[in-house]
């Protein structure tokens, strides 16, 4: 037995325990959850606490009953020991050894009984040091629970601050950019772009950052970012394409405010162009006219990826128009025919001439000798007369004034007016 013991204290002494310390999560929901367990802990420790002193009144409460009633009790038999005895006689012998007896037995019974109480009573004082010593262990633990909410609590503040001044940096850190590229000798509407996309670089940057305050570092970062990017990808699917589109918007192929576009079939002005959407003034599309039609018409920069758009305002954006004229029967047609093309050659020379040549820069690696941007002419039958149309090329800009000038002198000759149409164009 002795052997087994000393072998098992032996192996109990180099039995070694390794204890480490429990990771702590940062950031604010962290603490915020750190902060209401403790508390949650403290109000447990506070019940357990109030317990422990309820039982240690309840313990004193019960030791002064009893140690009154033991005083009681030794007074009473003080007093029956205390009491005058007779002279004895040879009758009443016997009768007093009789008596000493029961009271010697009453005394060991008494003194049994007091002894028992000597034991209750210790252990009532044991217990009631025990409870006081286990509200004080109830103490102590929470002022160090206090100790540790007041730790985390300097840590939520802290954080609040590195907020606030993450704000502050980011609104210096703009208008600094700001600033610097009002200095510069661009294009306004490359300082625009510029603007744009700084002021929402900055803007990501901070948000990323405050994130990563408010929830803390990911613990395994590569498998939180590749959730975290395809659940934003299937579920932001529509705002990241327009992302995308506003970016392919804002390269040298894109387009500016204050640009007429066609997008989807809508023509007008561009009047809005952010990060997710693009506003146009409509024209034209009601009347035919070129004017505002006071529609506002938004898309999805998406359409820059997934569709198709014009943009009539940049070099090279040229667009062959149509002019369409009806003679009546019984007139010859051939004056008529011959006078219109010759206004429409002259009105056209110069940006028929333009566009060739920029045809021609477009497109080094293919013959394009063929092509011409010369007006053509077409004279067919239709019911009642003749139809004359005649097609030209002209700037997407300068569509309507000059269909309109055009539509003028096909009028006046039509009217017989002795004024040269070449003329009458030129003059308008």
């Amino acid at each position: 037995m002795v052997e087994e013991h000393e072998a098992a204290s032996h192996a109990a002494d180099s039995l070694k325990v390794t204890v480490t310390a429990p990771v702590e999560e940062r950031g604010l929901i962290h603490s915020f959850q750190q902060w209401s367990a403790l508390h949650q802990k403290q109000l447990e420790l506070w019940r357990a606490k109030q317990d422990a002193e309820s039982l240690a009144a309840l313990f004193s409460a019960k030791h002064n009953a009893m140690e009154a009633q033991i005083a009681a009790a030794k007074k009473e038999s003080n007093e029956v020991s205390t009491q005058p005895r007779a002279g004895t006689t040879s009758s009443s012998a016997g009768k007093h050894a009789n008596r000493s007896r029961e009271e010697s037995t009453a005394l060991l019974k008494a003194t049994k009984q007091r002894s028992a109480d000597e034991k209750a009573l210790a252990n009532f004082d044991k217990r009631i040091d025990d409870q006081k010593q286990l509200a004080e262990v109830y103490g102590n633990w929470i002022e160090a629970i206090a100790a540790k909410q007041r730790s985390v609590v300097h840590g939520v503040l802290t954080g609040l601050a590195v907020i606030f001044g993450i704000l502050l940096i980011g609104l210096f850190f703009d208008s600094w950019l700001a600033r610097l590229l009002g200095r510069t000798s661009l294009d306004r509407r490359q300082v625009e772009t510029l603007r744009t996309v700084t002021r929402v670089g900055v803007q990501i940057f901070a948000v990323l950052f405050i994130l990563l305050v408010i929830f803390g570092p990911p613990s395994q970062l590569g498998t939180f970012l590749g959730l975290a990017g395809a659940g934003l990808t299937v579920a932001l699917k529509d705002f990241i394409v327009a992302f995308i589109g506003w970016l392919v918007l804002m390269g040298k192929n894109g387009m500016r405010l204050g640009d007429w576009v066609e997008i989807n079939g809508v023509t007008g002005e561009v009047v809005e162009l952010n990060m997710f959407h693009t506003v146009l003034l409509e024209t034209g599309n009601w009347t035919d006219s070129g004017h505002p039609t006071g529609r506002r018409v938004t898309f999805t920069n998406s359409f820059a990826i997934e569709g198709h758009y014009f943009n009539f305002s940049t070099t090279g954006q040229w667009l062959w128009d149509e002019l369409q004229v009806v003679l009546p029967a019984g007139q010859d047609p051939y004056p008529i025919v011959d006078a219109i093309q010759k206004t429409v050659a002259e009105a056209t020379a110069v940006s028929a001439k333009q566009a060739e040549q920029e045809w021609k820069s477009a497109a080094r690696s293919r013959d394009m000798s063929a092509l011409s941007a010369a007006p053509a002419i077409n004279v067919k039958p239709v019911i009642g007369g003749v139809e004359i149309a005649v097609r030209y090329i002209t700037r997407a800009n300068e569509r309507y004034q000059l269909r309109a000038r055009l539509y003028q002198a096909a009028v006046e000759l039509l009217g017989g007016r002795n004024l040269p149409p070449s003329r009458a164009l030129v003059q308008k």
